[in-house]
């Protein structure tokens, strides 16, 4: 079975994945920890970060089900790299134009000579479990280059107002979507869908930085 690539981000009503002062200097930001929230809701073990409520309990198993990670590197950098490890070991691809001169830690690793160079890495290294992908321009470039199987959205009811939005700078074009999934958690909206648009969209660039 061919594993699939599917983008897990929190977003704002208003379609924002950040607040405005995001960044290393200084973590989520306030919008960040409004949209991340539902990962500790309930009374379980706040280190863990899973939900003890079905819906997000659910979402959360799914996503630490999968057998590698495609992230931008702004993304990767902004999360201190999450220590080289993001969950179970499992090897971490971070897109950039260019790789630093240190290597990148733990189970992570450098890709700058594309996204279709990093998706295929990440399914070799998966075997038949699904990729998570991380980040907004990394997205972008999966959707461009009708890389991007599934994406599971966890909607947040907040209006942020500015930030960094999931789909900015998009081609005029449209990409089709089904909803596989829709389940109601504390605070959250969780909506997964297949994507149906898989040729290459117009305006695709090179992909050798994104975040």
């Amino acid at each position: 079975m061919t594993s699939k690539v599917v983008l897990y981000m929190s977003m704002s009503l208003d379609g924002f994945i950040t607040g405005p002062d995001d960044g290393p200097d200084h973590g989520l930001g306030l919008g960040g920890e409004r949209l991340h929230g539902w990962l500790h809701s309930g009374d379980g073990d706040p280190a863990s970060y899973r939900p003890t409520d079905d819906a997000g309990s659910t979402v959360f198993d799914e996503l630490m089900a999968t057998g590698a990670v495609i992230t931008g590197r702004r993304t990767f950098d902004n999360a201190g790299g999450w220590g080289g490890d993001h969950h179970d070991g499992v090897p971490i691809f971070v897109l950039t134009r260019t790789a630093p001169e240190r290597p990148a830690p733990g189970h992570a690793r450098y890709v700058t000579d594309g996204i279709a160079s990093c998706v295929e890495q990440a399914r070799a290294a998966a075997g038949d479990r699904d990729i998570l992908l991380h980040g907004a321009a990394t997205a972008q470039e999966c959707l461009r280059a009708g890389l991007l199987d599934e994406m599971q959205l966890h909607l947040v009811p907040v209006l942020l107002g500015q930030g960094r939005r999931l789909f900015d700078n998009m081609p005029a074009d449209h990409v089709e979507l089904e909803l596989l999934r829709a389940m109601d958690g504390p605070g959250v909206m969780h909506l997964r869908y297949r994507v149906h648009s898989r040729s290459t969209l117009p305006g695709a660039a090179s992909g050798r930085g994104a975040a």
